[in-house]
C-alpha cells in the first residue's frame, strides 16, 4: 500500500509538475529542457506521481474540509515544532527540503486529512471503552534526575523529613541533573498517557501520585533514578468526563493506522469527482478508487 506523504517524517521535497509547454526550465550548452520535456520525466518517475496523488488529494481535502482548518491552527502547530527544534529548526526543514512556508503547508495538508478523519471515522463505544483502559489526564509533576543511587537515596531521605514542594524545589536545585528543569524545582511541562518523551517506567510511576505524594523509591531508568512529586492530578474520574480527550487520543491513533488512513483517502477522492487527463496517468489512483473501501469504524 503506498503512503501518503502527509507524514512529516520522511518528506519528500514538493515540487509542481509543469504543464506541458514550450517554456524553458533549464539550458545547457548541450541544449535545453523545456517544461514538457520535465513534466514527460517526472511523470515516468514513482516520485512524481506521488507529488501529483498529494496534490490531488490536498485539492479535495481544501474543497471538503478548509474551513475547518484555520491558519492560526497551522502556526500553532508550526511553532510547537519550531520550540522543540530550537536553534536547529532550520537545520531540520533544510534536511528535509522545505522552507518554513512548504512545512507550513505540510502541517496544513496534515490537518486536512485530520479532520477528514474525524468525518469518515465512526468511534464506537466498544472504541472509547478500549481506549480509556490506557487513558490518563494530563498531570503535572516535578522531578529530581541523579546518576547514583546513592544520591537518590540521600534526597529520599530529606523528602521523608519535608515532602513539600518547596522542600522539593530545593533539593531539586541542589542535586538534580536535569539543567533544563532543576532552577524550576525540577517542573515538566503537563503531560498524559500519550506522551512519547518519558520511559513507561516513568509515566506508570507518575500516574500512581496524588496530589502532593512522591515516589519513595527512586525510578531507575536509561536516564538515571529518577524521583517524582505530583503537583496537580486531577484524577481519572468517569469515563463520560473524559469523551471528548478519547475521541482526539483515537483521531491521533488513526493517524499513524495506514488502513485507516487508506480507507479515509478513498472515501475522500471517490467523493471528489477526481478525472485523470493524462491516459499515462489514469491509474495512479486505483488503489484508491476502484476498490470498494469498508466503512471506517473504530
Amino acid at each position: 500500500m503506498k503512503k501518503w506523504l502527509i507524514a512529516l517524517a520522511g518528506v519528500l521535497m514538493t515540487f509542481t509538475l509543469a504543464g506541458c509547454g514550450s517554456k524553458t526550465v533549464a539550458s545547457t550548452s548541450g541544449g535545453k529542457i523545456t517544461e514538457s520535456q520535465y513534466y514527460s520525466s517526472m511523470k515516468g518517475t514513482s516520485s512524481g506521481k506521488q507529488v501529483l496523488q498529494q496534490m490531488i488529494l490536498n485539492k479535495v481535502l481544501e474543497k471538503d474540509y478548509g474551513s475547518k482548518v484555520s491558519s492560526k491552527a497551522v502556526d500553532k502547530q508550526y511553532n510547537t515544532y519550531k520550540s522543540q527544534y530550537g536553534s536547529s529548526f532550520s537545520t531540520v526543514l533544510s534536511q528535509n527540503g522545505l522552507t518554513a512556508k512548504g512545512f507550513k503547508e505540510q502541517l496544513r495538508s496534515n490537518l486536512l486529512l485530520k479532520e477528514a478523519v474525524k468525518d469518515k471515522v465512526k468511534i464506537t463505544n466498544a472504541a472509547l471503552k478500549k481506549q480509556w483502559k490506557s487513558y490518563e489526564p494530563k498531570v503535572t509533576v516535578q522531578h529530581i534526575l541523579v546518576a547514583k543511587s546513592s544520591t537518590a537515596d540521600t534526597v529520599l531521605k530529606a523528602l521523608k523529613k519535608d515532602s513539600s514542594q518547596a522542600n522539593f524545589t530545593k533539593l531539586a536545585k541542589k542535586y538534580s541533573t536535569d539543567t533544563t528543569t532543576k532552577n524550576d524545582g525540577g517542573k515538566l511541562s503537563a503531560f498524559d498517557n500519550t506522551n512519547t518523551s518519558y520511559s513507561s517506567k516513568f509515566l506508570t510511576a507518575a500516574f500512581k501520585l496524588k496530589n502532593g505524594e512522591y515516589t519513595t523509591s527512586a525510578i531507575k531508568t536509561s536516564n538515571g533514578y529518577e524521583i517524582i512529586r505530583m503537583i496537580k492530578n486531577p484524577g481519572k474520574g468517569k469515563m463520560s468526563d473524559h469523551t471528548s480527550d478519547l475521541k482526539q487520543q483515537i483521531w491521533d491513533n488513526d493517524m499513524s493506522d495506514s488502513t485507516v488512513l487508506h480507507n479515509v483517502v478513498s472515501k475522500v477522492l471517490k467523493g471528489g469527482n477526481v478525472s485523470i487527463k493524462d491516459s499515462d496517468l489514469k491509474d495512479i489512483l486505483s488503489s484508491y478508487l476502484s476498490t470498494s473501501s469498508s466503512s471506517s469504524s473504530n
